[in-house]
């Protein structure tokens, strides 16, 4: 019995998900045509309880340019733990040059890494029909800014749903909300694993038992 309540202490003291979440995205993100409260963000939110504060940075039609352009100012007035980055699928729409995507993407991830947040940054997937060398090109920029900056690559979320029916909206790009269930879970663990790590070094280092 007394083993059984010390571990139940040991337990309740032990680090849990928490901290502050920011996700900037663009339309995937911005629960595009639907209420926000449907999108994959804010179940997200529901998801991971109060213990985790969720800021949606999301704008639909958002580019990495915009991005990179708003970073510092989001980081200054919110301050996440961990930053979610899904940006670019409009850039590549576009063929912008993946030189130039590159850019941004390093502009952002660098901003969140240097103002003390961990970064997972999306994998962005195109169309096939944009033609093979140019998705090539655009897709390989996200394992190389994840490596340079010590980001963790998360896959892209849609990946697994484009050939099922009812998963995309009359478009052929954007989730429908059935889909966004889908697209939470598969964002989940990897925001959890992120701030479970961020909560486990402050718990270490304010002593905790080790």
């Amino acid at each position: 019995m007394r083993f059984f309540l010390l571990s139940l202490l040991l337990l309740a003291s032990l680090p849990v998900a928490a901290g502050k979440l920011m996700i900037i995205g663009d339309s995937l993100s911005d629960a595009y045509d639907m209420p926000r409260e449907d999108g994959w963000v804010a179940l997200l939110d529901k998801e991971l309880g109060p213990e985790v504060e969720v800021i949606n940075a999301s704008i639909s039609g958002e580019t990495s340019s915009g991005g990179a352009r708003r970073i510092d100012g989001l980081m200054a007035s919110h301050d996440p733990d961990v930053v979610l980055v899904e940006l670019g699928g409009n850039d590549g729409l576009r063929g912008l040059n993946p030189s130039q995507v590159r850019e941004n993407l390093d502009r952002i991830v660098e901003s969140a890494s240097t103002n003390g947040a961990t970064v997972l940054l999306m994998q962005i997937r195109l169309p096939a029909n944009l033609g093979q060398a140019y998705i090539n090109r655009f897709e390989s920029i996200y394992p190389e800014i994840a490596e340079d900056h010590g980001a963790t690559l998360v896959p892209f979320f849609l990946e697994d749903l484009y050939d099922r029916p009812g998963m995309l909206m009359a478009d052929g790009i954007h989730p429908t909300p059935e889909a966004q269930p889908e697209m939470m879970e598969a964002v989940r663990p990897w925001v959890s694993e992120a701030l479970e790590a961020r909560c486990s070094e402050s718990y270490r280092m304010s002593g905790g038992v080790h």
